[in-house]
Parts: C-alpha cells; sequence; structure tokens
C-alpha cells in the first residue's frame, strides 16, 4: 500500500468508528492510476474526481461498506472501488447504492449470473450477436456493436445473449478508460421478426435496464439503432418505460440511413458493413479476449455465493405477486402494440 493509503486508513474518521464494529482491515492490493494527463483532466472536469483526494476518497466509501453493509461479499480493494466512485461522479452515498444494487442484480437473476464464464458461452460468441470494435469512436467511447439477428431463438434461451452482454460490459469495465470515457452501443436490428422481438418482454427489459441504469459501474454514452424494421417501435414500447430520462435520450434511430449514423460515428471505426473503411466486422478478436480472461470470471462468478448478504434485499424493487401481474398486463398491452407496427 502507498504512504497515502496508509495514512487514510488511521484518519480520524475511520479511528471514530468503534473497533468492535469494523472486522480487521486485510492487506488490500495497492492502486497505480493508469490514466494519461488528458483523462486524468477529463475524469476531473466530468467525475468531480481529483487525483490528490483519489485515495481518501475510496477510503471512504471502504468505511461505508464496512458500517453500513457489513455481510456485503464484496471486493474493497482501490480499484474496485473506484469503479463505483467514478461512475456516480464521487457521491459517496450513490456510489455505496450502486455497489450494493450491483451485488443485488447478481443475486437475483440466478439465470445470468450462476456459472458466468465465456466457455459457458461459445455458443453466442461464435454467432456474431455481439463484439467490441477494435477502433474507439472520438471521445474514446468503446463501441459494443450487437446484432440480434444473428441469435436463433430455438438454439439457446435469450438469458444467453445477456449473460454475454454482462461478460462483455464485466472485462470492458475493468480499464480506467472505459470508466472515464464510457462505452457507446451500436444495435442493428436488421431482420429482427415479430417472433423474435416478442421474446423480449416486460421482465426482461426490466431486468435489462435496471442492470445498465442502476447496476453497473458504467456510463452508456449513446446508443445507435440501425436498420430498425417497424417492429421497433413495439420494442421501444416496451423499453421506453423503464428508461430515465437521460438515457431515452442518448438514444438515437437512424434507421437505414448510414450517413446519419457517421456523424457519430466516423467510417473510420466502422466496418464496412456499417459504411466503414475499418474491414470486415470481425467477432473473432474480441471473443479471443473474454476466452483469455476464462480464470478471472471463473473466481468472480463461479464460486458459493454466501447466504447472508441480508442488506441487498430493499436495494432493487422487489419481485413479487404485484410486479408479475404489472408485467403481465404490458405483455398483452405490448403484444397488441407489436402487431399494430405490420
Amino acid at each position: 500500500m502507498s504512504e497515502e493509503s496508509d495514512s487514510l486508513r488511521t484518519s480520524p474518521s475511520a479511528a471514530s468508528l468503534s473497533e468492535n464494529e469494523l472486522p480487521p482491515a486485510p492487506e488490500l492490493p495497492g492502486y497505480v492510476c493508469s490514466l494519461t494527463e488528458e483523462l486524468v483532466t477529463k475524469a476531473r472536469e466530468e467525475l468531480q474526481e481529483k487525483p490528490e483526494w483519489r485515495l481518501r476518497d475510496v477510503q471512504a466509501l471502504r468505511d461505508m461498506v464496512r458500517k453500513e453493509c457489513p455481510n456485503l461479499s464484496t471486493s474493497l480493494d482501490d480499484a474496485f472501488l473506484l469503479r463505483f466512485l467514478r461512475a456516480r461522479k464521487f457521491d459517496y452515498d450513490r456510489a455505496l447504492q450502486l455497489l450494493i444494487n450491483y451485488h443485488s442484480c447478481r443475486r437475483s437473476w440466478p439465470e445470468v449470473f450462476n456459472d458466468l464464464k465465456p466457455s459457458a458461452l461459445k455458443d453466442v460468441l461464435a454467432s456474431g450477436f455481439l463484439t467490441v470494435l477494435p477502433h474507439t469512436d472520438p471521445r474514446g467511447c468503446h463501441v459494443l456493436c450487437i446484432r440480434p439477428d444473428r441469435w436463433i431463438p430455438s438454439n439457446y434461451p435469450i438469458t444467453e445473449n445477456i449473460r454475454a452482454v454482462y461478460l462483455t460490459l464485466e472485462k470492458l469495465i475493468q480499464s480506467e478508460e472505459t470508466q472515464v470515457n464510457g462505452i457507446v452501443i451500436l444495435a442493428d436490428y436488421k431482420g429482427v421478426s415479430l417472433s423474435k422481438a416478442s421474446h423480449f418482454g416486460p421482465f426482461i427489459a426490466k431486468k435489462v435496464i435496471g442492470i445498465l441504469q442502476d447496476g453497473f459501474p458504467i456510463r452508456i454514452k449513446a446508443v445507435h439503432v440501425v436498420n430498425e424494421p417497424r417492429i421497433f417501435k413495439g420494442i421501444f414500447a416496451i423499453i421506453k418505460p423503464f428508461l430515465k430520462e437521460k438515457i431515452a435520450n442518448r438514444f438515437f434511430l437512424h434507421g437505414s440511413d448510414l450517413n446519419s449514423l457517421h456523424t457519430s460515428l466516423p467510417k473510420s471505426i466502422l466496418p464496412k458493413e456499417y459504411g466503414g473503411t475499418a474491414g470486415e466486422l470481425d467477432v473473432t478478436a474480441w471473443n479471443a479476449v473474454l476466452l483469455a480472461s476464462e480464470e478471472d470470471f471463473v473466481r468472480e462468478f463461479c464460486q458459493p455465493v454466501p447466504a447472508c448478504d441480508g442488506i441487498l434485499g430493499p436495494a432493487l424493487p422487489a419481485e413479487g405477486p404485484a410486479s408479475d401481474a404489472q408485467c403481465d398486463d404490458s405483455v398483452r398491452a405490448v403484444k397488441s402494440q407489436l402487431y399494430s407496427c405490420y
């Protein structure tokens, strides 16, 4: 640990807490900043991150976790906690709530998060359902490209696609550059049929959007939708009620007008499938990155889950008969919207 971090551990705020309330602090990996000077400046301006206060802020969040969520089974090392501070602009309370939500999401959806590792998703990765483009956009955002038409529902359930997306987000957020710059999503809805769209009902939509907005430490800067058929009006009708206004305003529908897409994502970073000059879309490189991270994901997602973690209960809206009934009502309403698009 650095001298600065050691001194923070004995700060008055930490010392004022009763020793009986706090478990002994384990030795944690020291943090070494990998940001360029340009990104340090960007983080200061956009995220309220001050390098001279960084470790103090991390220690403050760590103390809050130990005091308010003593049963929360989570990593407390500097680099991990920084993800949550950056995602909530160094607001301690909001960062703590995001951390709680992050673990709550993982506990509440076992179909997605149990045994989450690249080798378990080889079929999804091989299908080309998603990839990360090799070049970032002008703001430094990685571009996550999703192609629902590559999914064949008879091969595996939609939750496998969601697992692959989450796996990709976990890998991307390991980079400090991504923590500061955020990501862009490019969704190609070419060929998406009514039958395929019906798999993405309100229950799934609520879960996925809940994770992206309130349960994962990543900044989504834009969602660009291309080649959307008329059916997308119905799909968006499912999604929109769960979107916060800030995120909803970051959706851009381009249709088949690639020139419109190029005003945000230049040709130089796009594959030729989207009117770009960066060669053909290749999914193998990103697949290799994920598969090379197998051991990391096994350690993180394939271990027994502690039975306690009582703090997680109220973190997200409770599931139950009432919410299920709302979803059933929404399903009926949305199906009529989907059919009306044809």
